[in-house]
């Protein structure tokens, strides 16, 4: 995963760079600002039956890299469409819980642990590349970088990774069992392709986001109708 990461930010910043020169197309033209966005959210699922909400614990956290293409409304300079390419991830976090996505059976396993043993610390984690794309506003679009701004897109994913990983097994008492990690990946309970609305309004180079899932994170039939929410913190520039 953290190959794909990093071959997919050292590809696109070439792409990134290029994009600083200033072009005219049509009714467009292209800028300088906000080629980059680099967001940290927190993440919340929306939908989760009482069973598993009750085991979701500790600070669910996200993380998504664009690199953005802009291209400006050559009749109200204001106004512009971006879009581009990047990866977002999401990490959820239980306790008590273990979710058993190499599992065998039609429905995915969600199990309580209360009572048994189980790791310290627990997430599931998944990963998509994406596509996302913009309306932007920027109030003073001469200087972008102390500037109110907004935007509203959608975007859309295909499914790199899921996996989940467990550190530090513990006994139904809380003392330590064995001091490992366990990593499980699988796909096949969770959709291939991820659509979601996207929003954000900030000032300068500085923005909160929010991003809430259109489809759900699962199949059909093989878990609650469950979806995404990320609202945090975005970093733009270049």
């Amino acid at each position: 995963m953290k190959k794909i990461l990093f071959f997919t930010i050292a590809s696109l910043c070439i792409t990134a760079a290029s994009a600083q020169k200033k072009k005219t197309s049509g009714d467009f033209m292209s800028r300088t600002g906000d080629h980059f966005m680099l967001q940290l959210t927190s993440d919340h699922w929306t939908g989760v039956p009482d069973s598993i909400s009750d085991h979701m614990k500790g600070f669910s956290r996200g993380g998504n890299v664009y690199f953005m293409l802009d291209q400006r409304f050559k009749g109200n300079s204001k106004l512009s469409v971006a879009f581009g390419i990047g990866v977002g991830t999401s990490n959820i976090y239980f306790k008590n819980m273990n979710v058993d996505i190499k599992s065998q059976t039609n429905r995915l396993p969600f199990n309580n642990l209360d009572t048994m043993n189980h790791f310290k610390k627990y997430k599931l984690t998944t990963a998509f590349l994406e596509i996302p794309v913009e309306l932007r506003f920027t109030a003073n679009p001469e200087k972008e970088n102390k500037s109110v701004k907004v935007a509203l897109g959608v975007k859309v994913g295909t499914l790199l990774n899921v996996h989940t990983k467990g550190k530090t097994l513990l006994n139904k008492n809380g003392n330590t069992v064995n001091n490992y990690t366990a990593k499980e990946t699988s796909k096949s309970f969770f959709n291939a392709t991820r659509l979601a609305a996207t929003a954000r309004i900030g000032y300068g180079n500085f923005s909160l986001v929010g991003v809430y899932q259109i489809n759900n994170i699962f199949k059909d039939g093989v878990a609650a109708d469950v979806k995404l929410f990320q609202i945090g913190l975005c970093v733009s520039g270049l």
